[in-house]
């Protein structure tokens, strides 16, 4: 072999041993080493080298080997070794006894190849090859295999700059199985595969391995295969395309949909909830009982219905508050549960109030702006009607839903689960989940008939018993998310009491709550009055508001009044429902004269608010109604009067004169006031020309 140079670092590497032990080495027998110096291209001291020939025989293989290697690396890449793109945890986890076996086997072979002489070498080969339970020809071959990898490795190494040596036992273990490769099938027949199997309309049918498989046939006759797999086969490669390529997911959105898959597929991310105050993030939504109560209809018969839950839960202690149950919630209902929480314990006015999509949540009474506005908007700091119920309560934010993620909200979601297993259950009249998927999950139960035997409950009875379970079960008991997030106290209403992270804002009074529960519409007031629920109500307060809007309010539970209020929301009257005049001769004398005086209040009203605004500025009297002047001159002249009268013998015309000689009267007292008024004004404009 021609004479090479390699460095010394190199060398120990090809020997198995370090720097220091081949320098050792080397100055225990100095003539043996063959050297060359060269000059170092990064200046400084000369580089040594030392002779490939003058290295042992195992170095010297391993150098050929290496060389070998880097013009297989050169050439053929597909001769490269199994093990060098190998996970050697993962091969150790599923080959332990194998691996470690070939760490023995590896490590005698290498105590062989270092001392065994060449008189010795074939006595030393068969005893080493009958400890290994192999021949001498695989003996030699797993030599030259260990070779090969050391070679590898410091190649390797090289490049990496990290040790490569578990190539070495590797190189005496077998290469993994290549399995699942299904050899039968073309890449055209596992396109035709994959294609049926994904298909929309195939999954969401729950299509069947043997349905895949006779379409595939029809497929095949369709292409003119001479040769299809069985079914068998077709079977393990659809499980290899949901496992091993990872199709599990893309079934499951094919065969569900998109919404099932946002909700049960989709990644979700965990909350910190022990970062929230008491009462700064409070979650509301309804909740349908999945079991029958009866309640009695206004006309005295009872009937049936599955009762709902509209309650509010504090996320950072689980506590349930306004809580109300009722046959069918609304948007009332909704303010009525607010109202119930701001003033009960536990409960108090949140910061932010995270609520459900659905249209009692996000009507605009509550919100103030329209329900396909999703976001809150900041800009609106006006009337209780323009900023909607929530804020006008004292909550400062508020955020919806999105449809179909109950994630979003998965606390209260999660408790009417605990609500469905821990309370429901217990009722006689449990119909099982109705809006479970499986059908096992419903229970058939002759409701009918229990209620005509008077077995089911009524709701006030259920509501003591609901009232029962929240206070005495599920408030003091420890919970397993508390007990989770390792809180100090592990039960919702002790939480709630003894935690000091609390957001705490007074709500505001009730006679203020009170107002902003009735409903609330802008109308126009007209000369009969103002027309809601197609009944008339007045007051003589409208007069002056007649051909103008104002806001009327009503309480939903009584109706025979409402209340007025400028648009300003400053309180006019309170009007009631008037009763119609009957038309004439039927109308009745009491109701056609308080019509009639009605209309003269009015009609004096109008000329006396007329008078006061024609009065001149120097005649006006700061915060008086009507100028008052003790010991000053009466300008009012007066007649004498007739110093005669006559008694009418006709009573109708006797009140005509009366009303006539009145009508002359007010006329001449109106005339000499205005007279007055004039000199009056004159004289002190006389009287500051003298001064």
């Amino acid at each position: 072999m021609e004479d090479k140079y390699i460095p010394l670092e190199e060398a120990a590497s090809l020997e198995g041993i370090s720097y220091t032990g081949l320098i050792s080495r080397i100055n225990r027998n100095p003539s043996s080493y063959c050297f060359n110096r060269r000059p170092n291209e990064l200046g400084g001291k000369e580089r040594i080298l030392i002779s490939v020939n003058s290295l042992s025989k195992k170095a010297q293989k391993a150098y050929q080997k290496s060389l070998e290697i880097e013009t297989k690396s050169e050439t053929k890449s597909d001769e490269a070794p199994w093990y060098l793109d190998i996970d050697l945890n993962w091969y150790i986890e599923n080959n332990k006894e194998r691996y470690y076996k070939a760490v023995e086997q590896a490590a005698m072979i290498q105590n062989f190849m270092k001392s065994s002489t060449h008189k010795k070498k074939t006595i030393e080969a068969d005893l080493l090859s009958v400890e290994l339970g192999c021949d001498r020809r695989t003996l030699y071959r797993n030599i030259d295999a260990i070779l090969e990898a050391q070679a590898w490795a410091l190649k390797m190494e090289k490049e990496e700059k990290h040790s490569f040596d578990y190539f070495i036992p590797l190189a005496l273990c077998r290469k993994p199985r290549v399995s699942k490769t299904f050899p039968s099938l073309t890449a055209e027949q596992k396109a035709i595969i994959e294609n049926i199997w994904f298909n929309k309309t195939f999954a969401a049918n729950h299509g069947t391995i043997e349905m895949l498989y006779e379409a595939f046939q029809a497929q095949a006759d369709k292409r003119g295969w001479q040769s299809i797999p069985s079914c068998k086969t077709v079977g393990r490669y659809v499980k290899h395309c949901m496992t091993e390529k990872k199709g599990y997911n893309a079934h499951y959105l094919a065969e569900n949909g998109m919404k099932a898959f946002r909700n049960r597929q989709m990644v979700k991310a965990t909350r910190d909830i022990s970062s929230l105050a008491v009462m700064e993030f409070v979650q509301g939504d309804e909740h349908t009982f999945d079991l029958w109560v009866t309640v009695k209809q206004s006309n005295g018969k009872e009937k049936a219905v599955r009762p709902k839950l509209v309650c509010w839960i504090d996320t950072r202690t689980r506590c349930i508050m306004g809580d109300i149950i009722c046959v069918d919630a609304n948007a009332d209902i909704l303010k009525q549960s607010l109202v119930k929480m701001l003033y009960s314990n536990p409960g108090g006015v949140p910061k932010h109030l995270h609520i459900d999509n659905g249209k009692d949540y996000t009507a605009k009474t509550n919100t103030g702006q329209a329900r396909n506005e999703r976001a809150m908007k900041d800009d609106l700091e006006f009337d209780p009607e323009t900023i909607g119920f929530y804020r006008s309560i004292g909550i400062e934010e508020w955020s919806r839903a999105l449809p179909y993620e109950p994630w979003s909200k998965g606390q209260i979601e999660r408790f009417f689960g605990t609500v469905c297993r821990k309370f429901s259950r217990w009722f006689d009249s449990y119909v099982g989940t109705l809006t479970a998927s499986k059908t096992s999950s419903k229970i058939e139960k002759d409701i009918a008939k229990k209620l005509d035997k008077g077995e089911l409950l009524t709701i006030e009875e259920f509501y003591g018993y609901w009232t029962k379970f929240k206070d005495e079960y599920y408030h003091i008991r420890e919970h397993s998310a508390l007990k989770k997030e390792k809180q100090k106290w592990t039960s919702p209403l002790a939480l709630f009491e003894n935690c000091e992270d609390r957001y705490d804002k007074k709500p505001p009074t009730r006679e203020y709550v009170n107002a902003l529960l009735m409903h609330s519409e802008i109308k126009p007031v007209k000369n009969v009055g103002i027309t809601k629920f197609g009944t008339l109500y007045q007051n003589e307060l409208l007069n002056h508001y007649i051909n103008q809007k104002v806001r009327i309010k009503w309480e939903p539970d009584d109706v025979t009044t409402i209340h007025v209020y400028t648009l300003d929301d400053i309180k006019i009257c309170d009007a009631q429902s008037a009763e119609l005049l009957k038309i004439a001769p039927k109308v009745p004398q009491e109701a056609l004269e308080r019509h009639m005086q009605a209309q003269k209040r009015q009609i004096k009203d109008a000329r006396e608010t007329l008078n006061r605004f024609n009065t001149p500025p120097e005649l006006r009297v700061t915060d008086t109604e009507t100028p008052k002047v003790i010991g000053g001159l009466e300008l009012g002249i007066k007649g004498s009067g007739n110093k005669t009268v006559e008694v009418p013998l006709n009573l109708t015309a006797a009140k005509s004169e009366n009303k006539q000689q009145k009508q002359v009267d007010d006329e001449v007292n109106d005339y000499l006031v205005n007279r007055g008024n004039q000199v009056l004004y004159l004289l002190q404009q006389e009287g500051m020309k003298n001064e």
